[in-house]
């Protein structure tokens, strides 16, 4: 084992800890933790590797590191795994998805709604209160990541292993499928608004114990979503035909010249 990491994994365990840095989220920037720990960039990468080799973290070409969902043996071999075969296949299969977690997010609300304890109603509010304030930070990236943990703070104050277990395999996979539409939401203010709007009206019914009013929340949030990336992926698809017709490819040969 090598003697100078090992300190300094124990720092980036207590890093996450304080940061309260929940799975699904992201570490800051190489050359900015390097800074805040006060270590070398090389002494970094290979602490940083030992928490990804442990399961701790997991790392994302071009798109940094970040704290691994943990999930459970079986949720990752039945749910996670065979749907990630088919994601790669056909990328469309992410609809799919996103119409299950109408049907378990509609009983994750629901069951919140009728089971969240009184710390259950602290984190729900905590984390709704992070999604306002990362809008402050115009970081789409970070946005997203606070509403995927919204939405597992719900699943977590349901007390459904089985739900909470299928919800972080969803976002496991949502994470890497869609994270471009889902940035996008959290860069057009109209949107942002929308979904602030239906967090806190699901915030709302679940502090109240409304299981019923939970639920049609948590539907009216989904579909809007749905709707939303749909349109969102449809526009990017579209983009990328635009540039690929002939006389775009010409134009853009003439204006390289």
């Amino acid at each position: 084992m090598n003697t100078v990491s090992d300190p300094l994994v124990t720092r980036l365990r207590a890093y996450i800890t304080e940061h309260q840095l929940a799975p699904g989220m992201r570490l800051p920037a190489e050359r900015t933790l390097a800074a805040e720990l006060g270590v070398s960039r090389s002494s970094l990468r290979e602490a940083l590797q030992q928490l990804i080799s442990g399961g701790m973290l997991i790392s994302r070409r071009g798109g940094g590191t970040w704290v691994r969902q943990q999930l459970g043996p079986w949720s990752e071999q039945r749910i996670v795994e065979p749907i990630r075969q088919l994601l790669r296949d056909d990328p469309d299969y992410r609809y799919d998805i996103l119409e299950a977690r109408h049907a378990i997010e509609a009983s994750t609300a629901w069951h919140a709604a009728l089971r969240a304890t009184e710390a259950d109603r602290e984190r729900l509010q905590y984390a709704f209160d992070a999604t306002l304030k990362l809008k402050e930070s115009d970081d789409p990236d970070l946005a997203a990541q606070a509403d995927v943990r919204f939405h597992l703070a719900i699943a977590e104050a349901s007390h459904n292993l089985v739900l909470l277990q299928t919800m972080r395999g969803f976002f496991e996979l949502l994470q890497s499928s869609v994270m471009q539409s889902r940035q996008r939401m959290y860069t057009q203010p109209a949107i942002f608004a929308r979904l602030t709007e239906q967090h806190r009206a699901l915030l709302d019914a679940i502090l109240a114990g409304d299981a019923e009013g939970a639920r049609q929340a948590a539907m009216q949030h989904l579909g809007f979503v749905h709707t939303t990336m749909k349109n969102l992926h449809e526009d990017e698809a579209r983009q990328a035909r635009i540039t690929r017709l002939p006389d775009t490819e010409s134009r853009n040969r003439k204006e390289s010249d």
